[in-house]
């Protein structure tokens, strides 16, 4: 523990989960120390992990989708660039306060500063978004099968990226009532945060609002996954990835202490993108799923408007596999055979013309049939 006038400021964090039967323990953010000044830190060593895990994720559904893995590398490189750019950005925009230093080059270099932390997911997402849009455009691929193919790595991403929080000792929630339902998993936590947070330096039992997400997360990835093979259409799988993710932050944001706001107004700006998401993104999901079965895989049935509001259905993998079916059984027909006529050259000319007349006929009825 170091002091910095009133500021008590700690090297490691303390936690603990009595509820689950796991005491105290000190928890270090700094993953591996070089030389003297340089350290990398565990939410750098996750947040990449997260993102290597939700590459190779989209890398298994591209086969799905038909998308090769030169391209899934182009895509993630102006994904993962721009995401983390959306990131920050997002972050510095919502509290600029923080930043500005009184110079251009000062607030620019602590703009800039990502070592000293904040990203924000949405911003990430957006930025990730973006980043598929543009890459997606270039390569002319289906920029609307990619989002599915991303949406459920985001999720991987996101579920390993909280444990980064952890050991920060950040984005936890506000002290937990013993009626609480959720008591159970309180969290115990000293850490600069919490002191800063709570105004004390004992423990305090909190919500430990990053096990939540990343639990949610877990959850929905499980869900999402196991259903995407039987998606009905083009962005299924990333609205449901966008109604989960938003249904769940909208309830979780809500209990932490470290939210960012829309100026004085006590709105909590995450709280709001994920009403707005999962209010959009489900009412999508709804109508792309009621307008599926209209389409039942047959072209032809959707009108001008239809293929407005659901243009990604005219693109549905299941709508390609009837088609190409119909197609193959098409060409295994094979024409009836007509059985050769033996025209014997003592034969009467009119009993031969007989004999084919009939066997015409025999085969006109065999196609009718």
């Amino acid at each position: 523990m170091k002091e910095r006038g009133d500021l008590v400021l700690l090297t490691k964090s303390i936690i603990s989960f009595p509820g689950l039967g796991i005491g105290d323990f000190s928890l270090d953010n700094v993953a591996i120390t070089i030389g003297e000044n340089f350290s990398v830190y565990w939410y750098g060593v996750i947040i990449t992990c997260g993102i290597i895990f939700a590459y190779l994720y989209a890398v298994y559904r591209g086969k799905y989708e038909s998308v090769c893995f030169d391209d899934t590398i182009d895509i993630v490189i102006w994904t993962v660039i721009l995401g983390v750019v959306g990131a920050r950005l997002y972050y510095v925009l919502t509290s600029l306060d923080k930043y500005v230093d009184g110079t251009f080059l000062g607030t620019l270099k602590n703009m800039l500063n990502l070592r000293g932390g904040g990203l924000a997911i949405y911003g990430g997402i957006i930025g990730g978004i973006l980043g598929i849009l543009i890459s997606t455009r270039f390569k002319k691929i289906s920029t609307i099968k990619v989002f599915d193919m991303a949406a459920p790595g985001v999720m991987i991403g996101q579920l390993l990226g909280r444990w980064g929080n952890f050991f920060n000792g950040e984005a936890f929630g506000g002290i937990v009532s013993e009626k609480n339902p959720l008591y159970f998993m309180r969290m115990g936590i000293i850490s600069n945060n919490s002191i800063s947070d709570f105004g004390t330096t004992e423990m305090v039992y909190v919500h430990p609002t990053f096990l939540y997400e990343s639990l949610w997360n877990l959850t929905g990835f499980i869900i999402i996954n196991a259903l995407y093979k039987k998606k009905k259409f083009n962005g299924q799988i990333a609205c449901m990835y966008l109604s989960w993710y938003g249904f769940g932050r909208m309830f979780i944001e809500g209990l932490r202490t470290d939210s960012l706001y829309i100026g004085n107004t006590g709105i909590r700006i995450s709280q709001l993108v994920g009403l707005i998401c999962f209010v959009v993104f489900g009412a999508l999901l709804v109508v792309g799923l009621i307008y599926s079965k209209k389409f039942d895989g047959d072209e032809s049935k959707l009108n001008a408007l239809d293929k407005i509001l659901v243009p990604s259905l005219v693109e549905n993998p299941v709508f390609f596999a009837r088609k190409a079916a119909v197609a193959e059984g098409a060409e295994q027909t094979v024409e009836p055979e007509v059985e050769d006529v033996t025209v014997d050259d003592n034969a009467d000319p009119d009993e031969e013309i007989s004999n084919v007349e009939e066997a015409e006929k025999e085969t006109e009825n065999g196609e009718d049939n």
